[in-house]
C-alpha cells in the first residue's frame, strides 16, 4: 500500500514539475520573439508618426503602401516558415548535417519569393487604380513601394536565417537585430524624409527606402551571426555552394505554402472588414482602427508563443518523443490561455483609457470602447487558434490547417459578420458590432477545429511510434 502511495505521490509531484519546467523553457524561447515582433511593429508606428509630421498626403501614402506590401510580406514569410519545423526536427534528432542542405535550399527559395514579392510591389499601380485611390496619392504610394521592393529579397533571406536559428532554439539573435533595426530606422527616416547628408528630401517616400536599408542590415546581421556562432557550425550551412534542388524545395513548399496562405487569409479578413466598415462613416472607421490596432499589439504575445511551440514540438518529434510533443503543445496552449485571461481582463477594465490614448474625440472613443469589449471576448479563441496552429506547424501538418482556417474565417466568420452587421437577415443590422461578432464566431470556429485536428495529429504520431 505504501509503495502505491509513494508511486502516486511521485507521479503527482512529477507532473507539476514537468509543467513548470516546460513553461519556463517555452517562455525563455518566446520572450526574445516577443521583443522582436514588438520592435518590428514599432517600425511601422515610427514610419507613420514621422511621415505624418510632413503632412497628411505623406501619411496616406505610407498607409496605402502598407496595405499592399504587408500582406505580400506575410504570404512570403509564411512560406519560408517551413524552415523552422524542418530544422527543429533534425536538431532534435541530432541529425545536424541534414540541416545544412535544407537551409541552403530555403535561401534559394527566399531569393526567388523575395524577387517575386518585389515584382508585385513594383507593378502595384493598377491595383491602386482599381481601388480608386486619389490620383494625387498614387505617385507617392508607388515611390514608397519601390523603396520597400528593393529590400524584399533581403528580408526573405533574413526570414530563413531567423527560422534556422529559431529551429535550433536560439531566438536571441532576432531580438537583438530587431531592436538594432528599430534604432537604425529612426535616423534613416530622418535622413530620407527630410533630406540630410546629401540625400534629397523624399517625404513619406523616404520611409520605404529607409525600411529597405534596415531589411538589408538585418539580413547581413543574421548572416554574420549564423556564420560565426558556435552552435551553428555543426549544421555546415556555409561549408559549400549548392545550386537549387527541386526535390528539397518542393518539400519546403508543401509545408510552407499552406502556412503562407493561412497567414494571408487571417490578415486579409481584417482588411476586408475594414473596407466593409468604411461605408459606415469616418467615426466608425476610426473607432474600428483603434480597437484593431491595440488588439493586434496584444496578439504579438500569443503569436510569439505559437512560434516557440513550433520549435519545441518539432524538437520533441525529432527526438522520437511524440508523447512529449503532445505534452509541449498542451502546456503551450494552457500558458496562452492564462495570458488570455490577463489580456481580456485588462482590455475590458481599461477599454476607456485605452481609447483616449489614441483620440480625444468623444464619439470615436465611444465606438472604440464598444469594439474593445469584443476584442476582450475574442482573446480566448484567438490564443487557442494561434497556438494550436503553431503546434500543428511543429507536426508539419499544414495543408489541412490551411483548409480549416480558410473555412473558419471566410466560410463562417465573414458571412456571419456581414449578415449581423450590414443586413437585416438575422434581425436589425448591428453595424460594426455585428462585424466584430462575426469575427468572434470565425475565431471560435477556427479554435475548435484546429484543436480537434491537433489532438488527432498527436494521437496519430503516438500510434505510429508505438
Amino acid at each position: 500500500m505504501n509503495s502505491v502511495t509513494q508511486s502516486s505521490s511521485s507521479i503527482a509531484v512529477s507532473r507539476p514539475v514537468r509543467v513548470r519546467r516546460e513553461v519556463s523553457a517555452l517562455l525563455a524561447l518566446a520572450f526574445p520573439i516577443i521583443i522582436s515582433q514588438v520592435a518590428t511593429t514599432a517600425m511601422g508606428f515610427v514610419d507613420a508618426v514621422m511621415a505624418g509630421r510632413v503632412g497628411p498626403r505623406d501619411l496616406a501614402a505610407v498607409a496605402l503602401g502598407n496595405s499592399i506590401w504587408v500582406p505580400v510580406f506575410l504570404l512570403m514569410s509564411g512560406i519560408l516558415l517551413a524552415t523552422t519545423p524542418k530544422v527543429a526536427q533534425r536538431f532534435g534528432a541530432n541529425a545536424h548535417p541534414e540541416i545544412g542542405p535544407i537551409v541552403r535550399q530555403a535561401l534559394w527559395l527566399a531569393v526567388f519569393t523575395g524577387g517575386c514579392a518585389a515584382a508585385l510591389l513594383i507593378g502595384a499601380k493598377p491595383l491602386l487604380q482599381l481601388m480608386k485611390v486619389d490620383p494625387q496619392l498614387v505617385e507617392p504610394s508607388m515611390g514608397y513601394l519601390h523603396g520597400i521592393a528593393s529590400g524584399m529579397p533581403a528580408v526573405g533571406v533574413y526570414c530563413v536565417l531567423r527560422c534556422f536559428s529559431d529551429g535550433l532554439g536560439k531566438t536571441r539573435p532576432s531580438m537583438v537585430l530587431g531592436l538594432c533595426g528599430l534604432a537604425l530606422n529612426i535616423p534613416l527616416n530622418y535622413v530620407f524624409i527630410y533630406g540630410h547628408l546629401g540625400v534629397p528630401a523624399m517625404g513619406g517616400v523616404g520611409c520605404g527606402w529607409a525600411t529597405a536599408i534596415v531589411m538589408w542590415f538585418m539580413a547581413l546581421g543574421m548572416l554574420v551571426w549564423t556564420f560565426r556562432g558556435a552552435i551553428y557550425q555543426s549544421s555546415k550551412v556555409y561549408s559549400h555552394f549548392e545550386w537549387p534542388k527541386w526535390a528539397i524545395i518542393k518539400r519546403l513548399l508543401n509545408v510552407g505554402v499552406p502556412i503562407g496562405v493561412a497567414v494571408f487569409a487571417e490578415s486579409s479578413i481584417f482588411a476586408v472588414i475594414a473596407l466593409l466598415i468604411g461605408s459606415l462613416g469616418a467615426t466608425v472607421v476610426a473607432g474600428h482602427q483603434i480597437a484593431l490596432n491595440f488588439s493586434s499589439l496584444v496578439f504579438m504575445i500569443p503569436y510569439s508563443l505559437g512560434m516557440a511551440i513550433t520549435v519545441r514540438v518539432g524538437q520533441a518529434l525529432g527526438r522520437q518523443q511524440p508523447r512529449e510533443a503532445r505534452f509541449v503543445a498542451g502546456v503551450g496552449m494552457g500558458t496562452a490561455l492564462v495570458w488570455a485571461c490577463i489580456s481580456a481582463s485588462l482590455i475590458y477594465v481599461l477599454r476607456g483609457p485605452i481609447a483616449t490614448v489614441y483620440t480625444a474625440d468623444p464619439t470615436v472613443i465611444e465606438v472604440a470602447t464598444m469594439l474593445l469589449m469584443f476584442a476582450a471576448l475574442y482573446q480566448f479563441s484567438d490564443v487557442i487558434q494561434v497556438t494550436a496552429a503553431g503546434a500543428l506547424r511543429g507536426y508539419q501538418d499544414t495543408r489541412v490547417t490551411m483548409i480549416l482556417t480558410l473555412f473558419a474565417y471566410w466560410g463562417v466568420g465573414l458571412p456571419v459578420g456581414y449578415a449581423l452587421g450590414l443586413t437585416d437577415w438575422l434581425g436589425q443590422a448591428n453595424g460594426p458590432s455585428g462585424l466584430w461578432q462575426g469575427l468572434i464566431v470565425g475565431l471560435t470556429c477556427a479554435a475548435l477545429m484546429l484543436t480537434v485536428r491537433l489532438v488527432r495529429s498527436a494521437r496519430k504520431r503516438i500510434r505510429r511510434a508505438a
